[in-house]
């Protein structure tokens, strides 16, 4: 924008990305609250339930559970890959090794390969005559078939995918620190521990954050590779997910307006989990 012109001209030169804003996904998002309001199967004439919707959701045992899945969910998408990724890219940073954009390149190959496509690979893994088994040398564990390890294994395949994008974030979060702030760290003698509390975590900080929103809007979103991995949300429902419970309300028993009401929920948390995590990675750096 031109020096001089009015501040109202930068918003006509921002108009029509918010016109494809509103169009795709802020319309969508108020249309689904307003679904949320009445008792729908997504044919007949719907009937207005007001919040009901939303107090029924909270109360059902299948719901409550989806979101105590997601939960444990966020852990293994986005916690452990969070650390192991701070891991990784302080070993790499350090050791300088040969052939790093190639390494770097495999760990985040994980992101950019359909998530069908990583469900069906694992699937295959964790299948009783899979390479899992072979290796542990067990005998047709079903991993993904036993109600105690099929949510376990859906995250470690969260956290296989995830980990990539967290290391590049910090790997060009600590390729932007001034060398200067090491060799000081060093000259005071800081070993590696020390090294990377006083110089690399300070200065990731924004990167953290960055990693962290992302990863926990990934897990509170997970749909796919449940789908996918855990067909009718596992045994016994242990692995129903929000977004699952949505595809199940919506698209096999009728219920759209509950569905609708669950999709609000995810998005409140999603709103809330990032205004919370900016709000502290921004008072950190100040």
């Amino acid at each position: 924008m031109a020096v001089g012109e009015p501040r109202r001209v930068g918003y006509l030169y921002a108009l029509p990305a918010l016109l494809v804003y509103a169009a795709f996904l802020l319309f969508p998002l108020l249309h689904s609250g307003w679904l949320s309001l009445f008792d729908w199967d997504g044919l007949s004439l719907g009937t207005w339930a007001g919040l009901s919707n939303y107090a029924d959701m909270f109360a059902e045992e299948g719901a409550g559970a989806a979101f105590g899945h997601v939960a444990v969910l966020i852990l293994f998408f986005s916690v452990l890959p969070v650390c192991i990724g701070l891991v990784l890219a302080t070993a790499l940073h350090r050791v300088r090794i040969r052939g790093l954009p190639f390494f770097r390149t495999v760990l985040f190959l994980p992101q950019v390969i359909a998530m069908v496509v990583v469900a069906v690979a694992w699937q295959r893994i964790f299948a009783p005559d899979g390479v899992l088994n072979f290796l542990l040398g067990t005998q047709g564990k079903a991993w993904l078939g036993d109600s105690s390890t099929a949510l376990l294994a859906v995250g470690i395949v969260g956290t296989w995918v995830q980990t990539g994008l967290a290391m590049v974030l910090f790997l060009g979060g600590i390729g932007k620190v001034s060398a200067d702030l090491f060799d000081a760290a060093r000259l005071d003698g800081a070993g590696p521990a020390g090294e990377f509390r006083s110089v690399i975590l300070p200065a990731l900080r924004g990167e953290i954050g960055v990693a962290l929103t992302l990863t926990v809007i990934a897990a509170l979103r997970t749909f796919d590779l449940v789908y996918m991995m855990t067909p009718l949300g596992g045994p016994g429902g242990s692995t129903t997910v929000p977004a699952y419970e949505i595809y199940q309300r919506a698209f096999h028993t009728g219920q759209v307006g509950s569905a609708a009401a669950i999709g609000v929920v995810i998005t409140a948390l999603a709103f809330l989990v990032t205004y919370v995590i900016t709000r502290v990675a921004g008072r950190e750096r100040t």
